[in-house]
């Protein structure tokens, strides 16, 4: 990357561009190897891609899989203060006089060979997989709000303007398809209320704009702007894009701007794109055994099943970081209710992914992530009743698992109080997260850096990240 860069400009230009390429020299010898797969940064790693499944809006651990048989007995009782500990609480739950526990209303049971916990009325799918998959259970944030909290995990900050982990994948590995860009991202409704998403969370921040994620819709154009014009065909549009393709290399000559350069690169991405992307999103080709498995949403376009069967297929094409979203998990109230229907909407496609990336032989060499940006706190929110309740955000503790890339499965990590509201043990800061997901890939966190305002610019922040070594393989 940046040897190409250095031989298209002047030394001059060279000298006034350098506070922003220095992130590039440091990786110049790391590069060499760039795109084939099987050469990441700084050592061997295990993936070579990441499929993010993020559950936007925060699904309730406590209900989903961080379950204990006490919590039976502390039912309807209220929170000590010494568990709660003057915590941080948002403006929804600010005015409450009583924080009354609330046990899940759902049945749980042991599965796998270590007799994981799973709830088995809501999660049936994804029980069926614990012995591929770890369950981490005690990964925290200090954000208890959503936004601040899904721009943290997503970018490394709770303050938008940095770069996401896809795109940092992006400008630090590269796809494996020139036909196909390194960062892509799917959007989903669930039945729950809706959180907003921002294009930012999947933005490239301060680094070029070419390594931003590409979002996919499911409309007739699956990418804006990707057709061509009416009346234009293939041909014409190959002549315009070299008529601009030079006019911007003239601008770029003249100002040496790197978003000059990035522009061009997106063009030629977008025309490449225009015979790759079709066949993408054709699952004519897709046998009914699979279609089945990812169960009865997998062919209707904008369905979290559909996504998955989409992100499998990205994934056997090279595309590096594969991002979903699924929104509607904010349930602060009405909680059994939206979270069965949320669960129904996602559980057996989850499965369904790591079970087909397993038969295909790709579970090892892809990292499979699922999890939100907080979780969900003990005490109601809200009227208590016997059938109906809600909860508030809680991002002491929550779970996330993570399954292939590396991973060592059927295991659980961390373990929480019999609240599941304070961290006993093995605790998982998002930046830990962060940075054991660049790991599998063969990153170094510190060493992924970009120099920008006067700092060396990294996925995990200023603040020390650890690498959670007990989940690896």
């Amino acid at each position: 990357m940046f040897d190409r860069f250095a031989a298209d400009i002047s030394r001059r230009s060279f000298i006034r561009r350098a506070p922003t390429s220095l992130g590039a020299a440091a990786l110049t010898g790391l590069m060499a190897n760039r795109g084939q797969g099987n050469s990441p940064f700084h050592f061997t790693g295990k993936a070579k891609r990441v499929i993010y499944l993020f559950f936007s809006g925060g699904p309730s651990h406590i209900d989903m899989f961080d379950y204990k048989p006490a919590m039976e007995k502390i039912h309807g009782k209220e929170l000590p203060d010494s568990i709660r500990q003057g915590q941080r609480i948002t403006g929804m739950t600010s005015g409450q006089k009583n924080f009354p526990c609330v046990a899940p209303m759902f049945k749980f049971a042991k599965y796998g060979q270590a007799q994981t916990w799973v709830n088995s009325d809501l999660l049936p799918h994804t029980a069926s997989v614990v012995d591929d998959i770890c369950i981490v259970k005690s990964v925290n944030t200090e954000a208890i709000n959503h936004d601040p909290a899904i721009t943290y995990i997503t970018t490394g900050n709770q303050q938008p303007g940095r770069a996401s982990m896809g795109s940092w994948l992006s400008y630090g590995l590269g796809s494996d398809n020139e036909n196909m860009p390194a960062f892509t991202v799917m959007i989903s409704q669930g039945r729950g209320q809706k959180q907003a998403l921002y294009s930012r969370l999947w933005g490239s921040g301060y680094l070029p704009s070419k390594h931003q994620g590409v979002q996919l819709r499911s409309g007739r154009d699956p990418v804006l702007y990707l057709s061509n014009p009416a009346g234009v065909d293939a041909m014409a549009r190959r002549e315009q894009l070299d008529t601009l393709a030079q006019l911007n290399q003239g601008t770029f000559d003249q100002f040496t701007d790197p978003e000059t350069q990035a522009r061009i690169a997106q063009y030629e991405m977008a025309y490449r794109m225009q015979t790759a992307m079709p066949e993408l999103m054709d699952l004519a080709t897709e046998p009914k055994q699979i279609l089945d498995l990812y169960g009865p949403d997998a062919k209707k376009p904008g369905t979290f099943a559909h996504n998955c069967i989409l992100a499998r297929r990205m994934a056997e094409k090279g595309v590096r970081f594969i991002q979903l979203f699924h929104q509607g998990w904010d349930q602060h109230g009405a909680l059994p209710k939206n979270l069965r229907m949320q669960c129904e909407d996602i559980d057996q496609p989850s499965a369904a992914l790591v079970k087909d990336l397993k038969s295909r032989g790709m579970l090892d060499e892809t990292l499979v992530v699922c999890g939100g940006e907080f979780g969900r706190t003990i005490y109601s929110q809200g009227t208590l009743t016997k059938t109906d309740h809600g909860r508030d955000h809680h991002g002491r503790c929550f779970s996330t698992w993570l399954a292939g890339g590396g991973i060592k499965p059927g295991i659980e990590y961390g373990k929480t109080d019999d609240f599941a509201y304070n961290i006993t043990e093995n605790p998982v800061h998002i930046r830990d997260l962060n940075a054991t997901i660049l790991h599998t890939l063969g990153i170094d966190h510190r060493r992924l850096t970009f120099k920008y305002q006067g700092l060396d610019q990294r996925l995990t922040g200023a603040e020390e990240a650890h690498v959670v070594k007990g989940i690896l393989a």
